[in-house]
């Protein structure tokens, strides 16, 4: 079994000579490609002068993550893709456990290691965690970090289970999945289009894995930060369109649920002085009604499924009744 590790690099010279070492010292196994989008720093010529045996696909433009990876996997061949962020280090043998895994069941589409956080490595890292679930109205939530509560990793989450969309941080699919559903949504750019492809594999029937032999440390934010708005504007935005796309018959009811629980969310930045975050909801719901045509569009030719959620509102679970860790839910 072939598997390409694939790089999504823009302008991330510092990030490329943190992390990249670790991922050429410990996948000897794997063909290591960096998709550089249109970088104007030296990250390119880094690569080429110090890791010969990485190969480079150059973009002639910024796409984002969704559109980087679309263009660039084009151009690799493999059996196994590994969408790795290029702020990830990686760890002895992180490889042959998801490998070992993909070869035991194939019907296993998606796989995500586990994911600590590389400044604080006894904890679990925001963007993935040890797997993450939606609840109804489309809110993300993961083992081991819950909205901003993150768990410390003391082996609750060593296991070798099926979770419902895996973190683009560290994202393990078979080529041939990713080929025959397009890969990702474009028009995100950026966040959340890994949950909108695993919801689009759950609906067709295909599983996503996580895998805790498997370990890795990303630092996080790397290209945008928490704090960033423009961040806060791709998660509301993309977050409408995943739910539209991929939920159930119950669409209009689920729109007018989070128009009113992002309006609250608006309302704690309001609480906190952050306007520049409630003009970036403001104009995430303004975009996301701009786009509602297409989107139903889409709706139209796809299927939907009505058991996508084990918990009703995470929102409640965590705001109300103060449950902030997984098994507490």
């Amino acid at each position: 079994m072939k598997i390409a590790i694939a790089i999504l690099n823009w302008n991330g010279i510092k990030l490329l000579k943190q992390f990249l070492p670790s991922v050429v010292e410990h996948s000897t196994n794997a063909d290591i490609y960096v998709i550089d989008n249109a970088s104007s720093d030296d990250s390119v010529i880094y690569v080429i002068s110090n890791f010969p045996s990485v190969q480079i696909i150059k973009l002639e433009d910024n796409y984002g993550y969704a559109g980087g990876y679309n263009h660039g996997l084009k151009q690799i061949k493999a059996d196994i893709f590994c969408l790795l962020n290029n702020d990830v280090e990686v760890t002895p043998n992180w490889i042959q456990p998801i490998l070992n895994q993909f070869k035991k069941d194939n019907t296993i589409a998606v796989i995500q290691p586990k994911i600590l956080d590389y400044t604080h490595k006894t904890q679990f890292e925001y963007a993935g965690a040890a797997g993450g679930f939606i609840d109804k109205f489309g809110y993300p939530y993961c083992r081991g970090r819950i909205f901003t509560a993150i768990e410390n990793n003391h082996g609750q989450f060593n296991d070798t289970s099926e979770i419902f969309w895996a973190s683009g941080a560290c994202f393990f699919i078979r080529s041939e999945v990713f080929k025959s559903h397009h890969g990702f949504d474009e028009s995100f750019f950026a966040h959340m289009e890994e949950i909108d492809l695993c919801w689009r594999l759950f609906n067709n029937n295909q599983k996503v894995y996580y895998v805790g032999e498997s370990s890795v440390y990303h630092l996080g934010g790397g290209t945008l930060q928490n704090i960033n708005p423009k961040k806060t504007y791709l998660n509301f935005r993309n977050s409408l369109y995943t739910l539209v796309k991929n939920a159930d018959r119950n669409i209009f009811f689920l729109i007018l649920s989070r128009l009113i629980l992002d309006g609250l969310a608006a309302m704690r930045f309001l609480v906190k002085l952050q306007f520049a975050h409630i003009n970036a909801i403001l104009r995430a719901h303004l975009s996301f009604y701009v786009k509602l045509p297409q989107l139903f569009r889409w709706r139209k030719k796809n299927i939907q499924k009505s058991n996508y959620f084990k918990i009703k509102s995470i929102v409640w679970k965590y705001f109300v009744l103060n449950q902030k860790t997984y098994h507490r839910l």
